[in-house]
């Protein structure tokens, strides 16, 4: 079965820290650029990061930009999105999704998924 399966969300107080995986099953994530999305209660999902497959390119949000850092590591088919100095607007159920090489990230988001994995909620309250 071909699947994205995230890991990692929690409650955390304002100025935490959580790091976020995303494990690929069924297929390599070598040959595909991966992205990582959120959808907070009552508004629409967005899009919060991308690495490219090749080079690693890193693309980020302005929203998100400076506190979180996506990275992947290929021998273990596993991505990750690290927030650092988490806010409360950071709320939100947290999605990764993988696109093949040759479409790869639109800035820091993916257009047309082809994978998306379940999600992982993220809660930032004192």
């Amino acid at each position: 079965q071909l699947q994205l399966v995230e890991f990692g969300g929690g409650l955390v107080q304002p100025g935490g820290s959580l790091r976020l995986s995303c494990a690929a099953s069924g297929f390599t994530l070598d040959y595909y650029a991966i992205g990582w999305f959120r959808q907070a209660p009552g508004k629409e999902r967005e899009g919060v990061s991308c690495i490219s497959h090749g080079d690693g390119s890193t693309h980020y949000a302005d929203y998100v930009k400076g506190r979180f850092t996506i990275s992947r590591d290929n021998a273990k088919n596993t991505a990750y999105l690290q927030m650092n100095n988490l806010k409360p607007e950071d709320t939100a159920d947290y999605y990764c999704a993988a696109v093949n090489y040759w479409q790869g990230c639109s800035g820091y988001v993916i257009p047309e998924p082809d994978y998306w994995g379940q999600g992982t909620q993220v809660t930032v309250s004192s």
